[in-house]
C-alpha cells in the first residue's frame, strides 16, 4: 500500500497522544550558562538556578571515574550491586530494600507508574516541587493540591484530603522550592494517621542539608515501622553528581521488589555508578559542600535582611527571596551574567526568585546586581 505522504504531512500528530499527557506542561530547567552566553553576549556568567553544588564533583570521586572509562564499552551492573552495597552499609539497611534511579526524579516516576492508575487520586502540597503534577498527569491520575500553609506542607489538610481512591501521597521535605520542613512530631502523627493502603513518598532531595538542623526527621529510620514508607535521596545536589543522574530509594523490600520489576534496565549507567559509590566514601568533601552551604545561606540572607527583602527560611541549597516582580528580576539579572529561578510559571510564585547557593564570590556577585536592580526600584 502507498502511504500519501500529503495526508500524513496534515495528521494532526499531537492528537494521538492521551488526553493526560496532551494538557502536561514541561518541567523547565534552569537556564544553562552556555545559553545565557550565546544569547546575551555575555562572559564568565555564574549560574545559581538549579540548586547544584558549586564545589564541583569530589576529586575522589573523579579519581574512580577514570580509572572505570576502560569499561563503558560494557553495558553496566543492571542490579547496581556495589551501590547498593554501600548504601545499605551507610544507612543499617538491607540491599533489597533499595531502588536506584536516574535521578531521585525517575523514582518519582517509578512509584507512580507502579502504584498509581487514571482511576486513582495523588496528594501533594501547593507550591511544591513542580515533578509531582506533571507525574500523576502523565498517568492519568487525579490530583489533589492541598493548600500551604507558610509556604510549606500542612499536613493536616493533606490528611483530611485523603479519599477512598487515593493510593500515593508527595511530601518534599526540605520542599523544593520554598526550603520548608516538617519537623519530627508532626511527620510522625502524619506517618501514623495516613492508611496502610496509601502510599507515602518522602522525597529528600536536600537531606544532607538540613539534617543538621535537630527539628528535622531521617525518615529512613521508620521505613520499618511503614511499609507504606517510601524515602527517595539523590546524589545530585550534596554529593555534586547532577550532571551523572543517579539517585535511590529505600522502602519496604516488598515495595522495592515491584519498583524494580518496572523499572528500566541499566537506567543507571557505569560511570553515574562508579561515582556514586566513591562519593559515599568521602565524608570530607561532604563536609566541605554542608559548610560551603551554611556560610552561603547566611551570606544571602543577611544581604536580604539588608536590603529589606522577604526571604522564606530554608532548610536545602536554595533560598526563595521576593522581589517584588520575579520574572523582570530574573530578566535584568541576566543582563548581569546571573542566572536565578523565576517561581511564577509552574509554583504560582510570582514575586519570588530561588537562589541557588554558590560560592562566596558567585554569590557576592549576585548579591551586588541584586542590590543595583533594587536601588533603581526606589
Amino acid at each position: 500500500m502507498i502511504t500519501d505522504h500529503c495526508s500524513l504531512k496534515n495528521m494532526n500528530i499531537f492528537k494521538l497522544a492521551t488526553d493526560s499527557v496532551q494538557g502536561i506542561q514541561p518541567y523547565q530547567p534552569g537556564k544553562p550558562i552556555e545559553e545565557l552566553e550565546r544569547e546575551y553576549g555575555i562572559k564568565n556568567a555564574i549560574k545559581l538556578a538549579s540548586n547544584e553544588n558549586p564545589l564541583g564533583p569530589s576529586p575522589f570521586v573523579l579519581e574512580a571515574m577514570q580509572a572505570s572509562l576502560k569499561n563503558i564499552a560494557r553495558y553496566p551492573d543492571g542490579n547496581g550491586f556495589a551501590l547498593k552495597k554501600a548504601l545499605a552499609k551507610k544507612h543499617g539497611v538491607d540491599m533489597d530494600m533499595i531502588t536506584l534511579g536516574n535521578g531521585s526524579d525517575n523514582l518519582l516516576e517509578l512509584v507512580a507508574r507502579t502504584f498509581v492508575t487514571p482511576a486513582h487520586s495523588v496528594i501533594f502540597s501547593q507550591y511544591a516541587f513542580a515533578v509531582y503534577p506533571i507525574v500523576a498527569q502523565a498517568i492519568g491520575a487525579r490530583a489533589i493540591v492541598t493548600p500551604a500553609k507558610n509556604w510549606g506542607h500542612d499536613l493536616t489538610a493533606m490528611q483530611a484530603a485523603i479519599r477512598d481512591d487515593t493510593r500515593l501521597i508527595f511530601v518534599a521535605n526540605p520542599n523544593n522550592p520554598t526550603g520548608t520542613w516538617v519537623d519530627k512530631p508532626h511527620l510522625k502523627a502524619f506517618l501514623d494517621a495516613v492508611p496502610e493502603h496509601v502510599l507515602i513518598v518522602m522525597d529528600e532531595a536536600y537531606f544532607e542539608y538540613a539534617s543538621e538542623n535537630p527539628d528535622y526527621p531521617n525518615s529512613l529510620e521508620w521505613t520499618t515501622d511503614y511499609p507504606n514508607l517510601i524515602v527517595t535521596r539523590t546524589f545530585s545536589k550534596a554529593y555534586g553528581l547532577a550532571g551523572l543522574r543517579v539517585g535511590y530509594s529505600i522502602s519496604h523490600p516488598d515495595v522495592a521488589n515491584l519498583l524494580n520489576r518496572v523499572r528500566s534496565p541499566f537506567n543507571v549507567n557505569h560511570l553515574a555508578i562508579v561515582a556514586a559509590t566513591a562519593a559515599l566514601d568521602d565524608s570530607e568533601y561532604l563536609k566541605k559542600s554542608v559548610a560551603l552551604n551554611r556560610a552561603g545561606m547566611q551570606q544571602l540572607t543577611q544581604a536580604f535582611n539588608k536590603m529589606k527583602l522577604e526571604f522564606i527560611p530554608s532548610l536545602g541549597n536554595f533560598v526563595s527571596v521576593n522581589v517584588g516582580d520575579g520574572a523582570n528580576v530574573y530578566e535584568w539579572l541576566l543582563r548581569q551574567g546571573v542566572i536565578t529561578r523565576p517561581l511564577g510559571e509552574g509554583y504560582g510564585m510570582p514575586q519570588h526568585l530561588r537562589v541557588s547557593i554558590g560560592t562566596a564570590a558567585e554569590n557576592a556577585a549576585f548579591i551586588e546586581a541584586l542590590g543595583m536592580r533594587m536601588k533603581n526600584e526606589e
